[in-house]
């Protein structure tokens, strides 16, 4: 087995402080939480900062450049919404630097194996990527890859790890990966049980960590959940940095349920609103972010679904209306539509207060504001939100005239469950097979 050079060690000179004598020092016991006896006041001999250095290394052979990290951290930082400070540029190139290694790890290990991912492969991605977010003009991917600093080269290396990865884990992985129909039946049974109840749609970027570097993976966790706060694309960040084989799909687990998930993980799940993160949270193995994308009820029909009639009762307002004028108009507003007893009494509204009256009868709830929905949802037909608005937009109610609600869904099917617990495991195994690659590989750092 090959050693790996880091580059705390790789041309140093141990040449620091005096060193301090024997007699000094303290000697640690080896224990479960310390295996190597560290003692707690070690006396560092050469650079303290091991990641402060020239973001290039060779990996058996490989030369990842200082070209190749700042073209992949390009495409990281295009989905920030805000401008990344020039320090968290630094952290963010230590952490590609890691992620390029692990890379290209896997492309030669695909490449050893005899199952290279041919150029048309990557090729048929890029263009289907290019296709997606630039429609009739695929062309224009490549301009605008250079124009943030990366390149379609760039790209498609990662798009050739993507592929090469799920090809070691097709060979190496999922042929010894079994789950019974008991398992699966079990599962649904639980599931049964559990009708009504929340379920959840998350997405999690997920870092291994050991006892020796979790010091190190939980700052790299606090930085992705910086930038995560400040606008970052979860999705982009997953891709780049989540080690769970979920970080092709931009780290979505999918819809699970209480109990599916660490205990860590679940006890904050149930305290999140959909649209909020969390993080980084320690679970055995190392450290998650999470992503609550969506929230609904077990084998439940979802309320937020249900096609809506509604009608808009709206009033305006002179620009230079008083206050004392447009709280007056406003109760004589609710006043009247208070006393509305159908939707065909509507259209009074025209005539009495000179208000406009729109209808739709295609809203699905679940587009409407989070906070005017809830209160359309438990609305009879007839009935009208609160007055809402400003004098400045206009002030307006909502009259729910039809409502038709979603059919009742059966839930996952034997096959869905039987994919979710294979990818569980899985992702388990893929884990270990890459630390096996990095525990294997030589690189050396310049």
């Amino acid at each position: 087995m090959m050693k790996t050079i880091c580059a705390a060690i790789s041309s140093a000179v141990l040449v620091a402080a005096p060193l301090v004598p024997a007699a000094a020092q303290t000697v640690a016991v080896p224990t479960a939480d310390n295996p190597f006896g560290i003692p707690d006041d070690i006396q560092i001999l050469g650079k303290e900062n091991p990641d402060t250095r020239t973001a290039t290394a060779v990996v058996n052979g490989y030369v990842i450049t200082g070209t190749d990290i700042e073209q992949r951290v390009a495409l990281v930082t295009s989905a920030s919404e805000t401008e990344v400070s020039d320090q968290e540029l630094e952290r963010l190139r230590v952490q590609v630097l890691r992620n390029l290694i692990d890379e290209t790890l896997k492309i030669q290990a695909s490449e050893a194996l005899e199952m290279p991912v041919s150029r048309a492969e990557v090729e048929q991605t890029y263009a289907q990527l290019a296709a997606q977010n630039f429609g009739q003009e695929p062309e224009k991917m490549a301009e605008y890859l250079v124009s943030i600093g990366s390149s379609p080269a760039a790209l498609k290396r990662q798009i050739e790890g993507e592929i090469a990865w799920e090809n070691l884990l097709r060979r190496n992985i999922m042929p010894f990966v079994n789950v019974s129909a008991e398992e699966v039946n079990d599962v649904l049974e639980r599931l049964e049980e559990s009708r009504g109840q929340d379920e959840y749609r998350v997405g999690e970027i997920y870092l291994s960590a050991t006892q020796e570097n979790r010091a190190a993976v939980l700052q790299n966790a606090q930085r992705i959940m910086e930038q995560l706060r400040q606008g970052g694309s979860f999705v982009a960040y997953a891709r780049q940095f989540s080690e769970a084989t979920t970080a092709v799909v931009g780290g979505d687990l999918g819809w699970i349920r209480l109990g599916q998930l660490p205990p860590a993980l679940d006890a904050q799940l149930q305290r999140m609103q959909p649209g909020q993160l969390n993080g980084p949270i320690e679970i055995p193995g190392g450290f998650s972010i999470i992503y609550l994308i969506n929230k609904r009820k077990v084998a439940m029909a979802d309320p937020a679904d249900a096609l809506l009639s509604l009608k808009q009762i709206a009033i305006s307002f002179e620009p230079d209306v008083s206050q004392e004028a447009a709280e007056a108009k406003v109760n004589q507003f609710a006043q009247f539509v208070g006393n509305l007893r159908s939707c065909a009494d509507a259209e009074s509204a025209r005539d009495v207060l000179g208000a406009t009256v729109v209808s739709n009868d295609q809203i699905r709830a679940a587009n409407l504001p989070e906070q005017l929905r809830a209160i359309i949802l438990n609305l009879q037909i007839g009935q009208t939100t609160p007055p809402f608005g400003s004098p400045e937009e206009g002030v307006r109610v909502l009259m729910l005239c039809g409502r038709d609600d979603p059919e009742q869904v059966g839930g996952p099917s034997f096959d869905d469950i039987m994919d979710q617990i294979e990818q569980e495991r899985i992702n388990k195994r893929a884990q270990r097979y890459l630390r096996d690659l990095r525990n294997d590989a030589y690189i050396e750092y310049n």
